[in-house]
This record gives structure tokens, sequence and C-alpha cells, in this order.
């Protein structure tokens, strides 16, 4: 699959880049992507949380109050869940929330996210660029020449580039990753994505090992 190369106003520059059918062309799986992108979020929690019980309470173990003829139920510790400030029943305790997944199946999530991205034509290639010093206003103005500027966008470079990286920092509708940082859930979580020239044939590589 042929796609012209577009330069950062948004002209085209005569070149076109090959887009293998092997990655951008494939039947998606959904199931795939969906154990991917549940993978990817079930990464993102810490899983510390923990509420203290009724063993892990500091305080005494008196028994606060005669057994019998107080009109009220009997209570041993002033640490039972009960009484305000005693342990909690059943608390949130610590957990390792990370899933397993094969690479044959994450590899094949992410043809099936991009190849869903080339199938509603939310895929560009754009020649390499960098900037003298990060700013955010020189990053803007690329995606504007590109009409993504109220759209939420990928852009995936073949090598890093902090001048770049540090550009996109402060916009929540953009990230900026290198080839081998893409994963399933960045892919379908933007709107478009912005495919550097050089990025094209690391990140299929990648995808037919």
């Amino acid at each position: 699959m042929k796609v012209a190369v577009l330069d950062i106003k948004g002209k085209e520059t005569g070149r076109k880049a090959d887009l293998s059918d092997d990655v951008f062309a494939i039947e998606p799986n959904e199931h795939a992507v969906y154990l991917d992108v549940k993978q990817f979020l079930a990464h993102q929690r810490q899983g510390t949380h923990k509420a203290k019980e009724r063993g892990e309470i500091a305080g005494s173990t008196r028994k606060i109050k005669k057994q019998k003829g107080t009109g009220t139920a009997r209570a041993g510790s002033i640490k039972s869940p009960i009484f305000r400030g005693g342990g909690r029943i059943f608390g949130p305790r610590p957990k390792d929330y990370t899933q397993k997944l094969n690479k044959n199946v994450k590899r094949l999530a992410r043809k099936s996210a991009l190849s869903m991205k080339s199938k509603d034509k939310a895929i560009l290639v754009v020649e390499d660029f960098s900037f003298e010093s990060p700013k955010t206003k020189d990053f803007m103005q690329v995606l504007k020449s590109l009409g993504l500027e109220n759209k939420k966008s990928l852009v995936v470079l073949g090598d890093s580039n902090n001048s770049v990286y540090l550009s996109s920092r402060n916009l929540t509708r953009s990230e900026v990753v290198t080839s081998s940082e893409i994963s399933t859930y960045k892919i379908m979580n933007a709107n478009n994505i912005i495919l550097c020239e050089g990025a094209v044939e690391g990140l299929i590589a990648n995808l037919n090992k």
C-alpha cells in the first residue's frame, strides 16, 4: 500500500511510503485488541491500596465494658470494626494486577489496530522533522498544517528526538513515541496516527519478527 509523504506544512513531497499489507491491511482481530488494551490498563494500576484490619490497629485490647447489664451489645475490644477508629472488615490489600499476554497476540493486536486506522484513513506519513529548540508553538503549527490541531494525535518517530518530545509535552491531545514504544492502547486512543518517514521501516520490522 502506497501512501503519499507530506511535509510539515501539509503538502505532498512527491515521494511515496510503502506501508506493508502484512501490518497495515490485515483482517483485524478485535479480541486481540481487547486483550492488549486490557493488559495495558491493568498495568497502570499500582495495586498499593491498603486498609488496616482489626489485628493491625494500634490500641488496647482491654475489654471496654462489662459483658452484661449495660443494655447494649457485647464489646470486647476498641479495635472492633463496629467502632469509629476500629479495623476494617475485608479491607483492600496490596495486589499485583499484571497480566500475561503472549508476544504473538500483542503483535497481532498492534497490527489489527494499525489496520483499523488505515481502513479509516487515519494514518498520515510525514517526512522526518525536528526543531532548533523545544517550542510548543512550533509543534502546534505542524498539527495545524496537517489539520489535526483539534484531534487526538499520536506522532511516531523513528528515533528519539528530544526537541519534538518536549515541544509536545504540554499538549493533552498529542503524544510522541518512537516506533519501539508504540502500543495498541495508544493507537486506539488516538484519532489520527502521524508516522514519520523514518519510523515506517522500523515499525514494520518490529511487527514482522
